[in-house]
């Protein structure tokens, strides 16, 4: 009954994930976008409290309900794993501690990278962002190679991984799955093996994909249980139950030796850790050929330098995106107005930037911050948004068509916040075409003005960022 209901709930939420990063309808995002708020790894770094606690307080009670219930790409893994099993004998069998220590050493150097602001290593292994990448690539979400080939890399890898061995990437690689193992070891409710009705026949151990059930000692690494119940499911002599696992200084001791199989010091500190990382932490498909009125292509636009990046509006500063930032692509996903764009730029290695050679960001639109989940873009509504200032324009004289004598203002006719003035390029000349001069104060860097400047193929209009935001 277990395992059916947890089929049930991770298939309702799998479906969920998908249809939330592949976006296909109208609002498809901001409906589904609570499922990516309920991430552990996001939650961190939101400061979400509410979040963090609720799951810490569900793993402390039913153990790694997190990783198969909640985590899509988990699922993923679990999907994959039983592909790899049809037809087949399980072949799974219990990894001893030695194996296990390379877990810790990839979660200590991840939350060093995470609190030191350098987010190299959260952008490739946080489990939500990454399933994101592979989901919105198979969907075409992107313009470039970058983030599809990556996401490629990891879904060979992971499915491999899954394919041979199960849970080889949860429990070895993935920073949440050891972050909740510190917690999931105390649990209350656990999948208990009665020793005297055991057989000894091996199939739990043989079933389990997460490795970790020692039929010969008859124990189980609560650490790295994800409480999947195919091992309760399996037995047929009644000897694996999930309840309480017994009082609570037995479990503690239990727990204790347990981790000094896995060896203790390297579990104490990295469980030390674990509160420091939440009390520290809790610190574009191809554009289509565009023609003129007579039917001549016009030459797409190129990406200009800009001396400092973009980024969305809801963002507090550039500094605190990048840090917050999972790089999970939902908003580029969910942008109707092809603005946000992964980075190729290595201190900032896909996570999202902002650009306006297909777009500009339109005052009404507020999807990106309704569906951030890792508080990188705060909330917005529509009136609020036109009262930050995220960019300023500047003119480049030399590229507008003033120069050749035009008087075009489109830019000006377009700013939403009237920022722009057409004033004559020379007083003294009554026939003087007229030039584009910025308001600064009232430029908010929504890039109207620069995605709907004619010149090519370099706008005449840059919008430039601000490091910090600024709020009327």
């Amino acid at each position: 009954m277990l395992r059916k209901l947890r089929i049930c709930l991770a298939a309702i939420v799998f479906i969920a994930a998908v249809l939330l990063f592949l976006n296909l309808w109208e609002g498809a995002a901001l409906k589904l976008s609570f499922l990516a708020k309920w991430q552990f790894l996001p939650a961190v770094l939101a400061l979400n409290v509410v979040v963090i606690a609720v799951l810490v307080v569900v793993t402390l009670l039913f153990g790694r309900i997190y990783c198969s219930v909640i985590c899509p790409l988990g699922i993923l893994q679990d999907i994959i794993g039983r592909l790899g099993r049809i037809g087949k004998k399980n072949k799974m069998r219990y990894s001893p501690s030695k194996e296990k220590k390379v877990r810790y050493i990839v979660w200590v150097v991840f939350v060093a990278t995470l609190i030191a602001g350098l987010n190299y290593l959260v952008v490739l292994l946080d489990p939500y962002g990454l399933f994101g990448k592979m989901v919105a690539s198979a969907g075409g979400k992107f313009v470039g190679w970058l983030v599809p080939a990556v996401a490629a890399v990891a879904f060979v890898v992971i499915a491999v991984l899954a394919w041979k061995n199960g849970r080889t990437w949860c429990n070895t690689i993935c920073p949440v799955g050891t972050t909740l193992g510190f917690f999931s070891r105390f649990a209350i409710f656990r999948p208990v093996i009665n020793a005297d009705a055991c057989k000894s026949c091996h199939v739990c151990e043989k079933k389990c994909k997460a490795a970790c059930i020692n039929i010969a000692e008859h124990k189980i690494d609560y650490s790295r249980c994800v409480d999947c119940f195919d091992c309760i499911d399996s037995c047929k002599f009644g000897a694996l139950k999930y309840k309480i696992a017994g009082r609570a200084g037995k479990d503690v001791k239990k727990a204790a030796e347990d981790a000094k199989d896995a060896g203790n010091d390297a579990g104490r500190r990295a469980f030390l850790a674990s509160s420091a990382m939440i009390a520290t932490a809790a610190t574009v498909g191809a554009q289509t050929k565009k023609l003129d009125g007579g039917l001549a292509a016009i030459e797409d636009k190129k990406i200009p330098e800009r001396t400092v990046p973009l980024t969305p509006f809801g963002s507090e500063s550039v500094k605190d995106f990048y840090k917050k930032c999972v790089a999970c692509q939902l908003c580029v996903s969910a942008c109707p107005n092809n603005v946000l764009r992964p980075s190729t730029d290595l201190d900032r290695l896909m996570q999202p930037e902002m650009s306006y050679e297909k777009g500009y960001c339109r005052p009404e639109c507020t999807e990106c911050s309704q569906v951030c989940p890792a508080g990188a873009i705060l909330p917005l509504t529509p009136e609020e948004k036109t009262q930050f200032h995220i960019g300023v324009a500047s003119v480049e004289r030399s590229l507008c068509v003033a120069e050749d004598g035009i008087s075009c203002g489109n830019c000006a006719r377009h700013c939403p916040v009237g920022a722009i003035l057409m004033v004559p390029k020379d007083e003294s000349d009554d026939n003087s075409p007229y030039i584009p001069v910025v308001d600064e104060a009232k430029c908010i860097g929504c890039g109207a003005c620069e995605n709907l400047c004619p010149s090519r193929p370099f706008s005449a209009i840059t919008v430039n960022g601000l490091r910090v935001h600024i709020k009327d």
